[in-house]
């Protein structure tokens, strides 16, 4: 996935609230950027670390950046989770994740009842519903998720669950917006519930499946399979 305009380096100053962040421009300018990511953030807000920004062209936007990068100490990680799932869509056309390189067909944002799934994989004998989550909570090479408590996480769960009740492949993929980490499990000391919930959906059939990105200033790539544990 390329990124649609050239990123901008700056410092973040402070997160003001869960969408909105200010930035001081390498020029000293300082400007307000959307912050595209709704969770805590725990560890990706600390004001003075290097970030990288977008300048967006368009006269309907308030907020005339998005921020998209920022560096914890040692790695640079993808905080907008808008881009976890044009990263998986992008991996699933290219047949590029192992697991899924055989359904040809992708179709994003799949309408179950009154909810969607991210995606709808199809071949001529299968079908596997996929939902994406971006995990940003990373500590040293182990990341986790949630970073903060989400009831539209168990709510997904839930119905991969009932889709595998009906005889349809079902599986949950974490898209980890870095490189770095080795290791994923539930962040059971932030969401004791999801956990509870993600190892009943192991039980229930549910695949389970995590890969890391490879980020640069140009794009962010499908990265490796990394092992987890519940």
């Amino acid at each position: 996935m390329n990124f649609e305009s050239p990123l901008i380096a700056g410092k973040l100053i402070r997160r003001w609230n869960r969408f909105l962040s200010e930035i001081e421009l390498e020029n000293g300018d300082i400007v307000r950027a959307h912050c595209a990511n709704s969770g805590r953030m725990t560890t990706c807000c600390t004001p003075g670390s290097d970030v990288l920004i977008r300048f967006v062209d368009d006269p309907k936007r308030k907020l005339k950046y998005t921020w998209e990068y920022i560096h914890t100490g040692s790695h640079w990680v993808c905080i907008n989770t808008s881009r976890a799932n044009q990263v998986v869509k992008e991996a699933l056309i290219n047949q590029s994740i192992a697991e899924f390189s055989d359904f040809p067909k992708v179709r994003p944002e799949f309408k179950i009842g009154q909810s969607r799934i991210d995606f709808l994989v199809e071949n001529k004998d299968q079908k596997c519903f996929i939902e994406v989550k971006s995990v940003s909570y990373i500590e040293g090479e182990k990341c986790c998720f949630p970073d903060a408590v989400t009831t539209r996480g168990l709510k997904h769960l839930n119905e991969l669950m009932e889709i595998k009740k009906q005889g349809d492949r079902a599986a949950m993929l974490y898209l980890v917006m870095s490189d770095e980490p080795q290791s994923f499990s539930p962040a059971d000391h932030v969401d004791p519930e999801y956990g509870k919930a993600l190892r009943k959906a192991q039980k229930a059939g549910v695949e389970i499946y995590v890969y890391t990105c490879i980020t640069s200033e140009l794009a962010i790539k499908l990265g490796k399979s990394i092992p987890y544990s519940l």
